[in-house]
């Protein structure tokens, strides 16, 4: 027992002799403005100590009250700097982010410390030194040093502490957040954003939608735009602003083309991963008929890449994501229902599917029908783009008696037939054109008759039938498109 109560008498020896000299330093504080080499390295010892839960459990108030009055001293001396009243800006600057990395590895995980920190008021302080920190110059080596640390200090107050989340919030909305999103520094960008979202939930999306904080979404997506690996910001639209279609709405409008195309490419990384027929997660289906929407009045912007002029139009590129995510979407089934019942979609894409097609026709373009790569290069942004547009038809044609119907209506079936081809352009058109025909025939004889009247007029190929494994057979003088029976085998 002994030998137990001496080996838990250590550590507590070793923190309490650090915490002594810095309650004498940062009591003495005031007596110079010089701080003193020797305190540095006492917070330095104190946050290597932190590293450890042992340590980070074993924490008092009076260490966070020290730290409270160096962090107090050094907002003054670093507003006097500013005004050039001050030498010693670099020894502040250092002892400043050795309080945020003492401050950050403390509440690390460590709920009571959290509360203490908060309840002192190192928050508000601590904001208060990050915002001095972030006006001063870019090239400030040690600025930038302790604006990264007071950031992750942030970061780890806020972590599973709804209190400290909503006082961060409350101390750093919108204005720092935009200033860390706009920044610079990717670092400084990625930790701003780490705060945004780890504060964040669903009553602050609410906040998010007035007209004056729509460009903190803005820069999100624009942050997100220069740097596509941060986690933190696609986690920030994905998990929180997807969830909300009105803020979806209302911010598209105000991005640009590049931005628009960033966002989609966002929620198809989305959809593409978590939607699938069984998951729970799912993107809120009036943000599926808004983006439906987009595509039916910009759909004829994709035929500007006819010209041949340019390769990244940026109109025609939204369009053909905005194609890439509703195809994606299909994959969910309420997603899917959705779709099947928007107004006018199908006959969109049945009417752009004509144009390209003509288009392809009239004269040698990008929606041409080609037997070599050679005619256009497989980095070509609308290669695929025929085979998208018969895969959503034939996705809103599945088991739907009305959209079949429709189909046949506007003359879609003989189009669909005229795309049963291989075509290097657009990989994979005829499987989708062959099982959009299988969906527009299912069940419905109507859609069998016209395809075997075709077939035998010669208009369409008996070799694309039997590829399908259809063929056509007169039965008391009707046409009907039947399976292939299959032959014996030799």
């Amino acid at each position: 027992r002994c030998y137990r109560r001496s080996k838990m008498a250590a550590p507590t020896e070793r923190l309490n002799d650090f915490v002594l000299k810095l309650e004498w330093y940062a009591t003495n504080l005031k007596q110079s403005g010089e701080p003193d080499l020797e305190l540095l390295q006492t917070i330095q010892g104190i946050t290597s100590l932190f590293r450890e839960q042992l340590y980070r459990e074993m924490a008092e108030e009076n260490i966070f009250q020290s730290l409270l009055k160096v962090l107090s001293k050094a907002i003054h001396e670093i507003e006097l700097a500013s005004k050039g009243a001050c030498r010693l800006l670099d020894a502040w600057l250092q002892l400043s982010a050795e309080c945020f990395r003492c401050q950050r590895n403390a509440c690390a995980n460590c709920s009571k410390n959290q509360c203490i920190m908060m309840n002192l008021g190192l928050i508000d302080v601590s904001v208060c030194l990050i915002w001095r920190l972030n006006g001063m110059n870019d090239d400030q080596q040690f600025s930038l040093a302790a604006f990264r640390c007071g950031l992750q200090y942030l970061g780890n107050m806020a972590v599973g502490n709804r209190d400290s989340q909503n006082s961060i919030w409350k101390c750093t909305f919108p204005e720092l957040f935009m200033a860390c999103l706009n920044h610079l520094d990717e670092k400084v960008v990625t930790y701003g954003a780490m705060v945004f979202f780890t504060c964040f939930d669903t009553e602050k999306v609410i906040e998010l939608q007035d007209v004056k904080n729509l460009p903190v979404v803005h820069s999100v997506i624009r942050a997100y735009r220069k740097l596509p690996e941060s986690e933190w910001l696609f986690l920030t639209i994905t998990s929180h602003f997807l969830k909300c279609p009105e803020l979806v709405e209302n911010i598209y409008a105000k991005l640009s083309n590049q931005e628009r195309i960033t966002l989609l490419e966002v929620i198809l990384a989305k959809i593409s991963v978590t939607d699938s027929v069984t998951s729970k997660e799912t993107i809120p289906l009036k943000l599926v008929e808004f983006l439906a929407s987009c595509f039916q009045e910009t759909c004829k912007d994709v035929l500007k890449l006819a010209s041949g002029t340019s390769t990244d139009d940026e109109e025609s590129l939204i369009v053909i994501r905005l194609l890439d995510v509703l195809c994606e979407m299909t994959c969910n089934t309420k997603h899917l229902e959705c779709l099947q019942n928007y107004p006018e979609l199908l006959e969109t894409a049945i009417n752009i599917l004509r144009l390209t097609h003509f288009s392809g026709k009239q004269s040698k373009n990008v929606f041409t029908v080609s037997h070599s790569m050679s005619q256009i290069e497989v980095s070509h942004p609308a290669v695929g783009f025929k085979a998208h547009l018969i895969r959503l038809i034939a996705n809103l044609c599945y088991k739907h008696k009305d959209n079949q119907e429709k189909v046949y209506r506007l003359d879609g079936i003989p189009l669909i037939l005229d795309n049963c081809s291989i075509d290097d352009n657009n990989p994979f058109l005829n499987q989708w054109a062959i099982y959009a025909i299988r969906n527009l025939t299912e069940q419905n004889e109507k859609n069998q008759e016209v395809i075997a009247k075709m077939e035998r007029q010669g208009l369409a190929d008996y070799s694309v039938l039997k590829s399908m494994g259809l063929q056509v057979e007169e039965h008391d003088g009707k046409l009907l498109l039947k399976s292939l029976k299959k032959e014996s085998a030799q």
